[in-house]
């Protein structure tokens, strides 16, 4: 399949660390790709560098075959996400004191009331994430984690997006939460939203992803398909030091 977002050779410095050594990964259209790794390998700044928040010192970012990131590019983070890109961020990055509702409605740069939402979307939204429409007028800090991240990812698609990009969606959720979560994320891969999704959960890796790319050091070391990593138990042993056997 065609590539919609492609990273070749990008190296990302933070002050005087050098994180990324040369990533090059694929996330091709339609499909949920899964970027795994242990605890700094770099997934998190790999995210950041694709939306031009840590911008890259080298290598190029193309995103439907355009340049968004690299060496000599200086596309900014709003140029980013106005190419179609949405990023929910491991924080959630949620307005606590604002409601459900207004939070939404600032995601949707195309709209200055509710009103002008697209009925449709929002009827969408409601049926994937049917806590964002129980808790409408709730400020979104009374919400529990999981409805955060519900919201969190539901503001990413109020407008269409071309591209999401989730960082650790399930981190610190309780077993119901997660299966929530997971069930959402099932139903957004049926739109063929194409999808890169870090994350530290293998039995969600395993349930969501079509494609694979393992970080370890600040690079890619394995790029596949994910039913293939699922059933090797030898391979998840040298490349995560676990086994997804392990948490079924």
């Amino acid at each position: 399949m065609s590539s919609l977002l492609s990273l070749q050779g990008v190296h990302t410095h933070i002050g005087a660390y050098h994180i990324l050594h040369g990533v090059d990964l694929e996330v091709p259209a339609g499909e949920l790709t899964m970027l795994l790794g242990r605890n700094g390998a770099g997934k998190t700044t790999t995210l950041r560098t694709i939306m031009g928040l840590w911008p890259a010192s080298k290598g190029r970012i193309d995103f439907d075959g355009r340049a968004i990131g690299g060496a000599g590019v200086k596309a900014s983070t709003p140029d980013i996400a106005c190419s179609g890109i949405a990023y929910v961020p491991e924080s959630m990055g949620i307005f606590a004191d604002l409601t459900v509702r207004e939070n939404l409605l600032l995601a949707a740069r195309g709209a200055r009331s509710i009103e002008q939402i697209d009925t449709q979307r929002l009827d969408w939204l409601f049926t994937m994430f049917p806590a964002i429409k129980k808790f409408w007028l709730y400020p979104a800090g009374k919400l529990s984690g999981g409805q955060k991240q519900m919201l969190a990812i539901a503001r990413a698609l109020v407008e269409p997006r071309r591209l999401l990009l989730i960082d650790e969606p399930s981190k610190g959720l309780a077993p119901a939460m997660v299966r929530n979560m997971v069930a959402a994320l099932r139903e957004l891969k049926a739109t063929q939203t194409t999808v890169l999704l870090v994350e530290q959960n293998f039995m969600v890796a395993r349930e969501l992803g079509d494609g694979v790319a393992v970080m370890d050091n600040g690079s890619v070391v394995h790029a596949g398909r994910m039913a293939e990593l699922a059933q090797d138990d030898e391979m998840q042993q040298r490349l995560l030091g676990l086994s997804l056997a392990s948490h079924q």
